[in-house]
C-alpha cells in the first residue's frame, strides 16, 4: 500500500510538471506601439512622396493597426495588410520571400497560400531574435522603397523593442 501512495504522489509530480511545462511565454507588442509604427511609416514616404497605408500586425498575423495617407490608393490598404502577414508568418523580410521565390523552385508555390503578397514592403518586428509581428507598406513606386519606409519606421521605434 505505501508503494502504491509512493507511485501515485510521483504521478502526480509528473502531471504537475507536464501541465507546467505547456504553458508558453511570449512577448506582444502593445497598440500604442504599432500605432507609432504605422505612423512613423506613413511619414517616412510621405517625405519622400509616396502615398502609402502601412500595416502591423501581432505575431498571428491579426491587425493592430492601420494607417492609410492622403491619397493613397484604395489597393494599398489591403496590399500593406497581406505584407505585414507574410512577413509575420515567415518571420523575414518580404522582399527575401521575393527573391527565395525566384530562385527555389520549391517555393514557387508560396504566392499560392492565401493572404501571401509576395512583393517587397513587409519587415518583421523583432524585440531580440523574437518576432513579435510585422510591418507592412503598400502604395510607394517599388516594394524596396516600401521597405525603406518601414526600415525607418522600425528604426524609429528601435528603443523600444528591447
Amino acid at each position: 500500500m505505501k508503494s502504491l501512495a509512493i507511485i501515485a504522489l510521483g504521478s502526480l509530480a509528473a502531471l504537475s510538471f507536464t501541465a507546467q511545462a505547456e504553458v508558453a511565454t511570449e512577448r506582444n507588442m502593445s497598440q500604442k506601439l504599432a500605432a507609432q509604427i504605422v505612423s512613423a511609416a506613413v511619414e517616412s514616404c510621405t517625405a519622400k512622396g509616396y502615398n502609402v497605408t502601412a500595416t502591423v500586425v501581432d505575431r498571428a498575423g491579426s491587425v493592430r493597426a492601420v494607417l492609410r495617407a492622403n491619397n493613397a490608393g484604395p489597393h494599398t490598404v489591403d496590399a500593406s495588410r497581406r505584407k505585414a502577414y507574410t512577413s509575420a508568418s515567415t518571420k523575414a523580410a518580404t522582399s527575401a520571400i521575393v527573391e527565395m521565390v525566384q530562385k527555389n523552385p520549391g517555393a514557387q508555390n508560396l504566392p499560392m497560400i492565401d493572404d501571401f503578397l509576395v512583393l517587397g514592403g513587409g519587415l518583421p518586428i523583432k524585440v531580440g531574435d523574437e518576432v513579435i509581428g510585422a510591418v507592412g507598406i503598400g502604395g510607394a513606386p517599388g516594394g524596396h522603397l516600401d521597405e525603406q519606409c518601414a526600415s525607418a519606421a522600425l528604426e524609429n521605434v528601435k528603443s523600444q523593442l528591447k
